[in-house]
């Protein structure tokens, strides 16, 4: 399980071997995949886009190049193996739906969901850089519209008109959670439907949340070092580099996101809780390790609704 603290920190409380979050890693299927990688065919290359862009860096420019090569065509590991089947199964027949995924980085969400039958896919998303590469990257479907806007901002977009809104591990990234909300309400035709899938903020805290190891009841258990207040944390995307970028992530407990959907005139008709696909390597913990990893979610999955109470 992939860690928001660095494997060498003296405050971790595991000492030796290697951590909990490096070793859980499908190995055979990154053999594969590195397998499949080498003797697919060339494709155009996306960053060449993202270079191109002609703007003042907005949103995730910043970052567009690393976040591009993160994710590429299909999505993270994570994408793959959780978070986009969670989507999909939440999501059921998308046949002849207008859809919009709000916050949609380069666009690698909208062939899936053309795939799956919707008849219009719309993307916003602030960075001009990621919405080069989201335009470059679907050039030949008519039905995908990628747009530069700040999902936070009153825009055109956001026109009532959409039977499905999507918001795909971002809510955590915008400074301001209520005007995110009332543009996602906004957008939705009035028995339309939103999923906003995000790191689970009970448990996923960058920097205040960790693993740990009981000896003694031989457990794998979290630990929270805080939760109940909302705070801006400062990611950096490859440390210990020079000069690295950074993100910023937005933690809030669950009553700011709850209070902000009811202002926005939403509230929440369905929820998953997501937990990691990936196991440790055999040895002493693993059992402990996997168990705990079958108990603590990573993201959270929230299917919305307009409820005229509220409005």
């Amino acid at each position: 399980m992939k860690s928001n603290r660095k494997s060498g920190d003296p405050a971790s409380n595991r000492k030796g071997g290697i951590p909990f979050w490096e070793k859980m890693q499908p190995k055979k299927p990154e053999r594969a995949i590195k397998k499949e990688a080498a003797s697919a065919p060339k494709t155009p290359r996306i960053s060449s886009a993202i270079k191109s862009a002609q703007s003042t860096e907005k949103g995730w420019d910043q970052v567009a190049e690393w976040y591009e090569g993160l994710v590429g065509n299909e999505g993270s590991d994570y994408h793959k193996h959780v978070i986009v089947p969670a989507l999909m199964n939440r999501l059921g027949d998308l046949k002849g739906k207008r859809m919009i995924d709000i916050c949609c980085g380069q666009g690698f969400l909208g062939k899936m969901l053309r795939h799956a039958g919707a008849a219009r896919v719309q993307g916003i998303d602030a960075s001009p850089q990621l919405i080069a590469a989201a335009r470059q990257r679907h050039a030949d479907d008519a039905q995908q519209h990628y747009q530069v806007a700040d999902a936070c901002q009153p825009g055109a977009w956001a026109d009532g008109s959409y039977d499905l809104a999507i918001c795909l591990m971002a809510v955590h990234d915008v400074p301001d959670l209520r005007g995110l909300f009332q543009n996602i309400g906004r957008c939705l035709s009035p028995h339309g439907r939103a999923l906003l899938v995000f790191m689970h903020p009970c448990f996923r805290f960058p920097q205040h949340t960790h693993w740990g190891w009981d000896a003694e009841k031989q457990i794998q258990y979290r630990r929270i070092d805080r939760y109940g207040s909302e705070h801006t944390i400062h990611i950096t995307t490859h440390p210990g580099r020079k000069n690295s970028q950074q993100t910023k992530f937005y933690h809030r407990p669950l009553p700011s996101y709850i209070n902000a959907l009811a202002a926005a005139g939403m509230a929440i008709t369905g929820c998953d809780e997501l937990f990691t696909h990936r196991r440790s390597q055999v040895g002493p913990r693993s059992r402990a390790e996997h168990f705990a990893a079958e108990e603590f979610p990573m993201f959270l999955l929230w299917e919305l609704r307009l409820c005229p109470a509220l409005q």
